[in-house]
Formats: structure tokens, C-alpha cells, sequence
């Protein structure tokens, strides 16, 4: 995991909304990376769910959030209908994005990646880093900090 404080990497890649380049967003607004295991498995949906459902939380930080995980393009378009999430959800094919953000795998990676959230400040650094299915509060918080 990225320490806090570090400049944080940027990439490109496809996403359920397009190509994303997050140096595009980096140093204009905050940035809230989810790194999530598996599409359709029952703690990312609810992971998941929970940031569609607290989109007006993130949109008071003019907030961009980005799922990401190994999984295809399709896999991700299909997870994304069918909970209706109005974010983009990054393919990370071959897992660069992963390794720059120093996010481990989970059992061999027979299980995925492991599931970290960061929350990359306006100034373009690491702001907060944590593992598991973090609260929205304990996020929405983090960018609060942010924006003072």
C-alpha cells in the first residue's frame, strides 16, 4: 500500500465510461480509487453499492471515483447495468495499475486483488489509504480534510 503523502501514479486505461487518464484529474480535483477483488462477488457489490448510493456525498467534493480491478471490459459493463453504477469501473488487464498503487493480491491471487481505497488529494498525493470495505463516512471524511 501507498504511504500516505506519496505523488500518486498516474495511468490510463479503459473503463465502463471510456478511457480514463487520470492525469487529466490529478492536481484538479480529488480522486477516490477503489481497489476491489471481483466483479459480482457479495462484498464488492455492497462496497460498490454503497458509493452509488452516496453519490452526492462525493459529488460535494466535485469527487471522481474509479472502481478497479483485473477483470474485462465486459465483465465490468455488466456488473455496472446491473447495479446501475454511474462511475467508471477500470479494467486493470495486466495489473500495472495494481502494482504502481502497491496493492497486494489475496491468497496467491486466486481470490483477486486485495481491496484498498485511497483517496488522492486536489494536490495530487496519497491523502488516506486503508484495506477492507471502508466506510463512506470514514471517506467522505477523508476528503473533507481535503478541501480545507
Amino acid at each position: 500500500m501507498l504511504a500516505i503523502g506519496t505523488k500518486a501514479p498516474a495511468f490510463a486505461a479503459e473503463s465502463t465510461q471510456g478511457t480514463v487518464r487520470l492525469a487529466d484529474h490529478l492536481g484538479k480535483r480529488p480522486i477516490v480509487l477503489i481497489f476491489y477483488p471481483k466483479d459480482n462477488t457479495p462484498i464488492c457489490t455492497k462496497q460498490l453499492c454503497a458509493v452509488r448510493d452516496s453519490k452526492a456525498q462525493y459529488a460535494d467534493y466535485d469527487a471522481l471515483v474509479l472502481g478497479v480491478n483485473p477483470g474485462s471490459l465486459e465483465e465490468h459493463r455488466q456488473f455496472s447495468q446491473k447495479f446501475g453504477y454511474d462511475f467508471p469501473l477500470v479494467t486493470d488487464s495486466g495489473e500495472t495499475i495494481r502494482q504502481m498503487y502497491d496493492v497486494g493480491q489475496t491468497l496467491f491471487g486466486l481470490l483477486g486483488q486485495q481491496r484498498i481505497v485511497y483517496v488522492i488529494g486536489r494536490d495530487g498525493t496519497i491523502r488516506y489509504a486503508a484495506r477492507g470495505n471502508r466506510p463512506t463516512a470514514e471517506i467522505v471524511a477523508a476528503l473533507a480534510r481535503d478541501s480545507k
